[in-house]
């Protein structure tokens, strides 16, 4: 086996709400998801990385740091949520009903095409 045949072409991606960056690698195929994203040099341009925290994945599905990829993969680096999903909706529908714009069955937007008897 040549070493050229050990070698795999990847992407290293991290977002922020500005700017997003992309690191394209070639590396060895046995190499983990934590290596590759050390040896792209992401983590010394954003120091606000910790792999401890930030959860990793490989075109959206959660991978450990342990894990392999494969030739044109590309590994994700996912920051924290600034707020909680559920809470917004909950805000929002709050809101809507304090507003009188709520649904008086299901508290929700109200449906147009319910008839009203």
């Amino acid at each position: 086996m040549s070493i050229e045949s050990e070698m795999i072409h990847v992407e290293v991606v991290y977002a922020l709400p500005q700017e997003q960056r992309v690191f394209t690698l070639v590396v060895n195929n046995s190499m983990t998801v934590e290596e590759i994203i050390q040896q792209s040099g992401v983590m010394s341009l954003y120091p606000e990385i910790d792999l401890a925290k930030n959860k990793v994945g490989v075109f959206s599905r959660n991978v450990k740091l342990d894990a392999t990829v494969r030739d044109k993969d590309r590994i994700e680096i996912y920051r924290p949520l600034l707020a909680d999903p559920k809470e917004i909706r909950r805000k929002r529908a709050e809101q809507a009903k304090a507003a009188g714009n709520a649904d008086p069955v299901t508290g929700g937007k109200p449906n147009t095409l319910r008839k009203t008897s």
